[in-house]
């Protein structure tokens, strides 16, 4: 079993430059060393070996998972009174007077612009991160291009390879920034209206330069042409250490699937991930999710160390990221908590019997020190590198599973469903389902006899998800159903979201909203989902300031509410870039990046 110090290191040690080359900084908020050297003052990267080391560095270490969480549905005050999560407990409400991790929390969880903190797992932190990733893929893309000019234009088929990493790299970085604070892709004209995200192509920090955050429609197609030009190039046998957490082949067609999903190429979404899962659904239950190695775990870390193993065939890309996102949650204000938990898994369905999925037992994901305070996720781990192991301070970290068989498996779920091919949909969700149920012998035994756990039907998909209308008018829907995802007022409108979801399709769009909201849990996942699904929500939150004994307030965001966007950095507006939602800017009172070292938590409980 690796250790708590053991993976980080044998990523962290694969990941090292000997070059010593800093990370660049982000465009039009500050640079470093590196970057303001001259051309002729920077280390010179001239050989294969030293693009391939460039790259293993090249990678994002934030974590946008925190700040879109807290921006979704899966996150409640515990502050406000609510009820607890089992339906099946004494329904007396409850509240609490906890404080929350950081103020930028209060400030996501109001859809306010996060700018009390610059530290990880803030806006300002994923924001420069991600730029700096940018900055580094550009600078091997320049590099490569100077050797192929010095060689009559020719490259070995080793710099094909990282020239097409690099360009996933830049594709990547960008697809999440836009889908984090912009709005989504809601078809080619109407997201000519959206504002995108500057797309940076060079290593340029030249302060006189203005980046145009141009619209959506114009960011999409840079991605797509990034990804385009890669794809053919794609080859493994650069990875000579740690590939799962470099864009390998199966990781690079599974981005790809997800990023024609996001912009609606339905047949080039399922021929991408059809390239990784293949048809065969004997050789599919072998990649996907595997539980029986879990009953000896005995901690969380115990259960992260399986869920993040790179050996996993479930796990096709992993990064190595640093965020703290378990303890922004565990014991705070903002967590996972009541009907947000009723809402994911603690249901009654007709396939895991009385009111829960059993794979959050079997699974490791449980409440911190048994409190009522907000459930978690064993997958979301921390890794602790130590610095003073006799102080007991380092620094943590969360391996990120950016993309799994199990995600692609309902990305193409969702593909098929979006061209009438319903059959395909289900078998994909079918296998999707089961993949939770692999459970040693005994819990087998215990989940079956206690929960009445079984494999979906066809007739569970035209019943349970598929919402009634009683005699008052309201729909008696479950969780996560709706009557039709193209207008139902003040809940959800796909179609203005350039979506067409026909009556036959409903059902299943149902199914697929309940298994993805599993699936991308803690992720942050869900948070892109409400958006380019057009999902309306709510915040409730606890106002002290308030006047009266009730002090709730609640933020309900319309289909195409301006706050969808998360806000980009102060310092970034105030360098000259257009805000996100200008309506809502505030002064800023942000700090300095940092990532100072921190104690480690001495519970480590399941």
């Amino acid at each position: 079993m690796i250790t708590k110090t053991t993976k980080y290191n044998k990523v962290k040690k694969a990941g090292r430059l000997t070059l010593l080359l800093p990370l660049s900084a982000l465009c039009l908020a500050s640079c470093s060393d590196f970057l303001d050297k001259e051309p002729d003052e920077r280390s010179n990267i001239d050989t294969e070996d030293k693009v391939v080391q460039l790259l293993v560095g090249s990678y994002p270490s934030a974590n946008y998972g925190w700040i879109c969480e807290l921006s979704s549905d899966n996150m409640m005050d515990n502050n406000v009174s609510h009820l607890p999560i089992s339906s099946t407990a004494e329904q007396t409400p409850a509240r609490y007077n906890l404080s929350s991790y950081n103020r930028t929390d209060d400030e996501i969880f109001r859809f306010e612009q996060g700018v009390s903190t610059t530290n990880q797992d803030s806006p300002s932190y994923v924001w420069e991160n991600f730029y700096q990733s940018v900055m580094q893929a550009n600078y091997a893309l320049e590099s490569i291009e100077a050797m192929a000019a010095s060689n009559g234009g020719e490259l070995s088929a080793t710099l094909k390879a990282c020239r097409a990493e690099a360009l996933l790299i830049r594709a990547y970085d960008h697809f999440v920034l836009l889908n984090t604070y912009s709005q989504a892709y809601k078809g080619e004209e109407a997201s000519k209206s959206d504002i995108g995200v500057p797309y940076v192509t060079t290593t340029s920090t030249d302060f006189e330069q203005s980046y145009d955050r141009g619209n959506v429609a114009d960011c999409y197609k840079k991605i797509i042409a990034d990804l385009e030009a890669a794809l053919p190039d794609l080859n493994d046998s650069h990875l000579k250490n740690a590939p799962k957490y470099h864009f390998n082949t199966n990781a690079a067609h599974a981005f790809a699937a997800r990023v024609y999903l996001f912009h609606h190429d339905w047949e080039k979404a399922e021929q991408q991930a059809t390239m990784v899962l293949g048809e065969d659904y004997s050789l599919i239950a072998t990649r996907l999710i595997d539980f029986t190695g879990m009953d000896e775990c005995t901690s969380m870390n115990d259960y992260a160390v399986i869920y993040q193993n790179p050996n996993s065939t479930n796990n096709l890309m992993l990064l190595n990221t640093a965020s703290l996102i378990n303890r922004h949650s565990l014991g705070y204000r903002y967590a996972q908590n009541s009907l947000c938990c009723r809402e994911i898994y603690y249901h009654r369905t007709p396939f895991t019997g009385l009111y829960a999925y059993p794979f959050i037992y079997v699974g490791g994901w449980t409440f911190w020190t048994g409190r009522d305070y907000g459930y978690t996720a064993a997958k979301i781990g921390e890794e602790f590198e130590y610095s003073d192991k006799l102080a007991g301070i380092g620094f943590p970290h969360t391996i990120r599973r950016e993309f799994t068989n199990n995600m692609l498996l309902l990305e193409r779920a969702e593909a098929r469903i979006m061209q009438g091919n319903y059959a395909g949909a289900f078998s994909d969700m079918k296998a999707w389902l089961h993949s939770y149920q692999t459970f040693s012998d005994a819990n087998m035994r215990t989940f079956r006899d206690s929960y009445g756990m079984r494999d979906i039907t066809e007739t569970d998909i035209n019943s349970y998800f598929t919402p009634r209308i009683t005699a008052e008018g309201d729909t008696t829907a479950n969780y996560n159903c709706f009557l039709n995802w193209n207008l139902t007022p003040g809940k959800i409108n796909a179609s203005g979201m350039g979506l067409n979801i026909v009556d036959a399709a409903v059902p299943y769009m149902n199914c697929l909203n309940e298994f993805r909201r599993i699936e991308t849990c803690w992720d942050g996942l869900r948070f892109w989902d409400l958006k380019r699904w057009g999902i309306e929500y709510s915040h409730s939150y606890w106002d002290y300031e308030k006047e009266g004994t009730d002090k709730t307030v609640t933020i309900h965001l319309a289909w195409n509410d301006p706050r969808r966007a998360i806000e980009v950095p102060q310092s970034s507006i105030e360098a000259g870039l257009q805000p996100s939602r200008p309506q809502l800017q505030q002064p800023s009172n942000e700090g300095s990046l940092q990532r100072a070292p921190m104690e480690k938590p001495e519970n480590d409980e399941k």
